[in-house]
């Protein structure tokens, strides 16, 4: 049989700690469970200036508003319409008669429409020589004007944006061709008094029917193309010979 009596003297007989249980390990460190933790202390100085620094900033912030305040006011926004240009058409018209060779339409439409340009195209880039109108509709759509002497099937084309002819509309006491290109642009179309005049846009039936009164007015006032440049002019000195008696 084994002897286990040596076995006895080899177990831990390292004192225990003072307060201790024997055979307990040692404290790993207090014990803080369920007790809340601690919280930092602020000093009543460095309180107060904190809060003198936010209420700082706050009057800061409320004088900047009350002196830019006035500022905003007294410049209020900037009206919906916009810009709108003083185009004179009827003298815009008359400039470019002598070079036309016929005096330009210049629709009398009261305050409804307003022009937004008007000039005379030398046709550099399409052959024909033209005069251009564009007029904003009351309910805010355009409608653009041209009027050649030259007007040409292609040239046609171009300006209708080829859209084919859908039937004519009387304006005017005249019937006016209707193109329509099915996209919400149409075009109205009158070979008068030597010019063809077209109206194009995206306005509605009745407002191009309003312009176009106009333009016929404005073409019955004006003398035909043509006959500027046909009239035949006398000066004021010159005198006339009587013709001579046939001799007997």
């Amino acid at each position: 049989m084994r002897d286990y009596r040596g076995v006895s003297e080899l177990q831990d007989t390292s004192p225990a700690a003072p307060g201790s249980p024997a055979g307990s390990s040692p404290a790993a460190g207090p014990d803080t469970s369920g007790q809340p933790p601690a919280k930092p202390v602020i000093a009543a100085a460095a309180a107060k200036r904190a809060n003198a620094s936010v209420m700082g900033m706050i009057i800061a912030l409320v004088v900047s508003i009350a002196a830019f305040l006035p500022i905003v006011l007294m410049n209020p926004s900037p009206k919906t319409d916009g810009y709108r240009p003083n185009i004179n058409v009827s003298a815009s018209a008359q400039n470019a008669a002598g070079v036309a060779g016929f005096t330009p339409v210049a629709a009398d439409t009261g305050d409804t429409f307003r022009a937004n340009y008007a000039r005379w195209e030398s046709g550099a880039g399409s052959g024909v020589p033209a005069w251009e109108v564009g007029y904003l509709t009351p309910k805010e759509s355009f409608i653009a004007l041209v009027q050649t002497r030259q007007a040409n099937p292609t040239w046609l084309l171009q300006q209708t944006q080829n859209a084919p002819v859908t039937g004519t509309r009387n304006a005017g006491g005249r019937d006016w061709e209707l193109r329509d290109t099915g996209k919400g642009e149409k075009s109205m179309v009158l070979a008068e008094r030597g010019t063809t005049v077209i109206l194009s846009g995206s306005a509605t039936l009745e407002e191009f029917s309003t312009l176009a009164e106009a333009v016929v007015k404005s073409l019955e006032s004006n003398p035909p193309a043509g006959a500027q440049s046909s009239a035949v002019t006398v000066s004021p000195g010159a005198t006339v010979s009587p013709s001579a008696s046939p001799s007997p």
